[in-house]
């Protein structure tokens, strides 16, 4: 940080007044080089600028992706897909976006794995995850998840490095099947008590919102959705085996 190299500068020269000098004029040069990074990753991370940021459009191209993988652009996935800008970046922002994409993008054409690479980059495991639950909600939206749209999730799952179990916990989130609770905590069937609870506790850390404070409220409610999955997954597991 710019801000205690200058600081410990000042010091060394003008003593503490010289340390303290350094130091605010390094935090304004840290707070002016963060706004520049702040604004390349878009309103995900607080950016409040009108232009659509280049975050926003790689979002709407993966959703893109989902919308179209079986064949059938669904109004209830386009409609899913304008609420949740909405919600995380404000109406004209979301408009923006939308037009930049339909007269610019779509054009051009969607990479999923620059996309993919780009986002391995700049978005935390956490976040990727909260992605991933994004696009299988799109895929929801007309309440049914298709094959073809799961293998097209599956294949931006592998793209952001998305581990495998991690990948089948998130889409259970999605399926009513025998061993749902379990593909959600990652373990299983077979597992001891013990090994579930430790699961639980796994899952709790893994999902917890707190770790995406950093993001908008429309991505934190998905969070808090995955959160309340895993909780309800262990809630059926202790009812069933009586723990």
């Amino acid at each position: 940080m710019i801000r205690w190299f200058l600081g410990l500068l000042g010091l060394s020269f003008f003593r503490w007044p010289g340390a303290i000098l350094g130091f605010v004029i390094g935090s304004i040069i840290d707070n002016m080089n963060a706004g520049k990074s702040y604004q390349s990753t878009g309103r995900f991370f607080g950016n409040t600028a009108s232009p659509p940021a280049d975050f926003e459009l790689k979002l709407l191209s993966l959703a893109s992706l989902v919308i179209k993988a079986d064949g059938k652009v669904q109004q209830s996935e386009l409609d899913f897909v304008r609420r949740y800008f909405i919600t995380a970046y404000g109406q004209e922002r979301a408009n923006a976006a939308f037009k930049t994409f339909n007269e610019e993008v779509k054009k051009t054409g969607v990479s999923p794995n620059d996309i993919c690479q780009t986002f391995k980059q700049v978005l935390r495991y956490e976040s990727r995850l909260q992605v991933l639950h994004f696009l299988f909600s799109i895929a929801n939206a007309d309440g049914h998840v298709s094959d073809t749209e799961v293998s097209t999730i599956l294949r931006i799952a592998q793209l952001l490095n998305i581990q495998s179990r991690d990948f089948e916990s998130i889409k259970a989130m999605f399926f009513q099947q025998p061993d749902r609770p379990y593909t959600i905590l990652e373990i299983d069937p077979k597992a001891s008590d013990d090994e579930v609870k430790k699961a639980y506790r796994s899952m709790v850390k893994k999902y917890h919102p707190d770790k995406l404070q950093h993001m908008d409220e429309a991505y934190r409610k998905g969070a808090e959705e995955k959160f309340r999955n895993v909780r309800e997954a262990y809630e059926q597991i202790q009812k069933e085996r009586g723990l």
